[in-house]
């Protein structure tokens, strides 16, 4: 079965196949994929065929967020966690420090590149991260949303002792609620229009009700309406960090509140430098409970049973596919 992959020809059309093996190059590893989790990504390409502008055109392997064993090049026999997101490393924007923004980068599972549900995969060395036995296999593949969650932290500046708001309770918000509280946050209130999502905050130790006021706001569902309740909820000179992309091309923004209140407005896209050690750090510390967002899981013959359950099932958070 070398090769063998679950790919995306179109909306609701997902059909086990194979793609050729990559070559391996100078600077690069082989990792023979073990877990993989679905993103909300993932399900945007398999309802629509499509994730906002991007379009799938051609049959495509979908997942990002993942881990295995490096089984070619250095650091072999290694279990590491991958960073799906590879920038050019050359041009000015990656030079100053800004790789995630790179104008030029490539991301797995964004057509035209292949992503993780596959037998194997090529990656940069770098971007092959290190796993301790502290951050067991079951809970592998949610390191790279624990990174988005890390980044948005650092987008945000310090929270310990400041009172935080998370609208949108989703795999993400739950995670950014956890590693505000490892930051020594003093109140992380959640919002989320399902209640099933805030009793999963509330179990997570977050606040439920009234979300103001608050010094730093983190909207991790991208919904205008969320948007605004963040925004009305700072304090003056608070701290707003979009984390969650917006479902609509040209969504209405809160101006009057930006302008009036002086908030200080701040973009996060996936992660930078050092995002990633974060995450490993909180996963094997404990201080980051993983476990609590995993709802499904199912083996690599069954994904696209994954796939559809984690779609048409609102109660699930992180569905996994096991290889």
């Amino acid at each position: 079965m070398t090769g063998a992959a679950v790919l995306l020809h179109g909306a609701r059309d997902l059909r086990f196949g194979s793609v050729p093996p990559e070559d391996l190059v100078p600077g690069r590893v082989r990792v023979a994929v073990r877990g993989v989790g679905l993103c909300g990504s993932d399900l945007h390409y398999f309802a629509d065929g499509r994730n906002g502008a991007t379009v799938v055109t051609a049959p495509t392997v979908l997942g990002h967020e993942g881990f295995g064993v490096i089984t070619e090049g250095e650091r072999a026999g290694q279990r590491v966690a991958i960073e799906p997101a590879a920038p050019c490393l050359r041009c000015p924007v990656c030079l100053a420090g800004h790789y995630n923004v790179c104008p030029d980068h490539t991301c797995l599972g964004s057509p035209p590149a292949h992503g993780l549900l596959r037998e194997s995969v090529v990656v940069p060395a770098q971007f092959a991260h290190p796993l301790p036995p502290a951050v067991s296999d079951e809970v592998a593949p949610l390191i790279e949303p624990l990174a988005v969650a890390t980044w948005a932290l650092r987008r945000g500046g310090p929270v310990a002792g400041r009172r935080v708001l998370v609208t949108g309770a989703g795999p993400i918000g739950l995670l950014v609620l956890q590693a505000a509280r490892a930051q020594g946050a003093a109140d992380v209130v959640v919002t989320d229009v399902s209640p099933q999502r805030l009793a999963a905050a509330g179990a997570l130790g977050a606040t439920t009700g009234e979300p103001g006021p608050c010094d730093v706001a983190f909207d991790c569902s991208g919904a205008p309406a969320a948007i605004r309740t963040a925004a009305a909820a700072l304090v003056p000179g608070g701290t707003l960090v979009l984390v969650g992309v917006p479902g609509e091309p040209a969504p209405a923004f809160p101006l009057q509140l930006l302008q009036r209140q002086e908030l200080d407005v701040r973009g996060c896209f996936r992660y930078g430098p050092g995002a990633f050690a974060t995450a490993i750090a909180l996963a094997a510390s404990g201080q980051v409970d993983l476990a609590a967002l995993v709802t499904a899981r199912f083996p690599f013959a069954e994904a696209v049973t994954a796939l559809t359950t984690a779609l048409t099932d609102r109660a699930q958070l992180k569905v996994l596919i096991d290889f």
